[in-house]
């Protein structure tokens, strides 16, 4: 059974920073790549940062030069590292990840979503 669970959410103020972690536990073959992606009340849910198994990043344009993301492959964990946070920040954040679990074939798995809360 693969779990991917994050961790790191909470209140901040705006101009604060969070870490995010995201960690896939279970039965894991092949783990491609892993990203963030977000959704605030009455919004769809969308893309804030990617990374592939070779470190290639992908940021939605309003998180560049502001967030962060990498991975520690063996821990099978990506990380997102938010600075210079803003009240449009605001949103529940999951963690995603295309892999393979042993006996099944590739396909995308989420988190439960963290919130993370940027107000004064």
């Amino acid at each position: 059974q693969v779990q991917l669970v994050e961790s790191g959410g909470g209140l901040v103020q705006p101009g604060g920073s969070l870490r995010l972690s995201c960690a896939a536990s279970g039965s894991i073959s092949r783990l491609n790549a892993m990203g963030w992606y977000r959704q605030a009340p009455g919004k769809e849910r969308e893309l804030v940062a990617t990374i592939t198994s070779g470190g290639s990043t992908n940021y939605a344009d309003s998180v560049k030069g502001r967030f962060t993301i990498s991975r520690d492959t063996p821990k099978n964990t990506v990380y997102l590292r938010m600075t210079s946070l803003k009240p449009e920040d605001t949103a529940v954040y999951y963690c995603n990840a295309d892999l393979e679990a042993w006996g099944t074939s590739l396909r995308d798995y989420w988190g439960q979503g963290t919130q993370v809360t940027v107000s004064s």
